[in-house]
């Protein structure tokens, strides 16, 4: 088995393991497991949305994003127009018009590094999948409601890149911040 192989699946094991870990009695089905909002392969890259349960009363929305083999990601710090125009950062974002409100900073499950290849301060991620965290709050009320967030993202090789993905809206259901009540 190749590496990057080996880091995808080591990736997807990670992503379920500190899903599951950080969840503290949700909606559906099993109460401790994050609730899949989407999935979508777009330039190369396979992305999944989760809610996560409450963890201190805070819930959280993660992204996994996983390249084809070969391919690296840019890291979430990246300038919006890249470094010297090379690059784009990984994001998970809220638009303007969605309902929840970000209650912290995004969070990355592994460190970016400095690339092998100028200009250094292009942050990479190492080849294979990444998962981005943002503490959210749900809108008020018991009813899911339609949402949207926004995902930047750009998949290159040690030779080419795949077009990057910028601000690309993605249409999610969540659930009301009381949804739990209505059980």
């Amino acid at each position: 088995m190749s590496f990057n192989k080996y880091f995808q699946i080591l990736s997807l094991a990670v992503l379920s393991a500190i899903l599951i870990s950080s969840c503290s009695g949700l909606f559906s089905p099993a109460a401790d497991e994050p609730l899949q909002l989407a999935e979508f392969t777009k330039n190369s890259v396979t992305v999944t949305i989760y809610l996560n349960p409450p963890r201190d009363g805070i819930n959280s929305l993660s992204a996994s994003f996983v390249p084809a083999e070969g391919l690296h990601l840019y890291s979430k710090d990246v300038p919006p127009g890249g470094v010297e125009g090379l690059g784009r950062p990984t994001l998970l974002e809220l638009t303007q018009e969605s309902k929840m409100i970000a209650a912290g900073e995004l969070a990355e499950n592994v460190p970016a590094q400095i690339p092998d290849f100028e200009p250094k301060d292009l942050l990479i991620y190492p080849a294979g999948g990444v998962i981005l965290t943002l503490p959210i709050t749900l809108p008020t009320g018991k009813d899911w409601v339609d949402d949207e967030i926004s995902l930047t993202y750009m998949a290159c090789s040690d030779t080419s890149c795949k077009a990057p993905v910028v601000g690309y809206v993605l249409s999610v259901q969540i659930p009301g911040n009381e949804f739990n009540s209505n059980q």
